[in-house]
């Protein structure tokens, strides 16, 4: 499950205990050597489903990807787009390690890197794409509407929010008392220690996200099947604003 070159179980402690913010500081250099990094496999569903409902008519100029992390997402995107990849992150550690990535991707679009909030995007109608991959576990359930109205405002009229989430897995599987295992656990650390670490699973699924999307503007298609194993259960969203 963990790369012997990853965080150690003393320096995923370390990052348990910061900020949000800092935690990813401070996993940064490896973390795209744990198992929270989005599968290549997932990215390649996702640019797929992009690729397939694009035109010919309207070819992709800017992609922005929010939560953009070491720049995983920017670096499939880079090469879709003509003009520019933007990604947002409120990490620097992150962001430090997204430059350095993406910067060696296949593409001619410039790669921007913004530091700043998910909930408070500083962007107005400049996108065709908009991406959010392996991050939803950070956004609480009450700031869902302001993430998504954020998304909606950067994205040019006829615009897309592509993403990978999943449906509620049943009660009796493993992964639903794990995930509300681990939910609890934060919950409890939360409420004893300050700043907190905003991370918990079971979020953003679908369809239960399909009417905050609707209410702002958003028509949704779902992709099922395009996920390979062992991320099968996965869907692709579609929201064009």
């Amino acid at each position: 499950m963990y790369h012997p070159e990853g965080p150690t179980f003393l320096e995923l402690m370390r990052q348990a205990l910061a900020s949000t913010e800092h935690g990813y500081d401070l996993i940064a250099p490896k973390f795209d050597r744990t198992p929270f990094r989005t599968p290549d496999a997932v990215l390649d569903a996702m640019m797929r489903a992009i690729v397939d409902d694009t035109p010919a008519t309207r070819p992709i100029r800017a992609a922005l990807d929010v939560c953009c992390g070491t720049g995983a997402a920017m670096s499939h995107l880079r090469a879709l787009c003509s003009d520019r990849v933007v990604g947002l992150d409120f990490s620097q550690g992150m962001l430090d390690e997204a430059r350095r990535r993406v910067a060696a991707a296949p593409g001619d679009a410039a790669v921007e890197l913004v530091r700043g909030d998910a909930l408070a995007l500083p962007f107005s109608s400049e996108f065709d794409i908009a991406t959010c991959v392996g991050a939803f576990g950070h956004i609480l359930p009450e700031d869902e509407e302001r993430f998504v109205a954020g998304i909606a405002r950067a994205l040019r009229p006829g615009g897309r929010f592509v993403f990978a989430t999943g449906e509620m897995p049943p009660l009796r599987a493993g992964s639903w008392w794990l995930a509300r295992s681990f939910n609890a656990v934060m919950r409890v650390r939360n409420a004893l220690l300050r700043p907190p670490f905003i991370m918990y699973y079971l979020t953003f699924l679908w369809p239960a996200i399909a009417p905050v999307l609707e209410r702002h503007g958003f028509t949704v298609e779902v992709h099922e099947g395009l996920c390979p194993a062992p991320s099968q259960r996965g869907v692709i969203v579609t929201a064009r604003r």
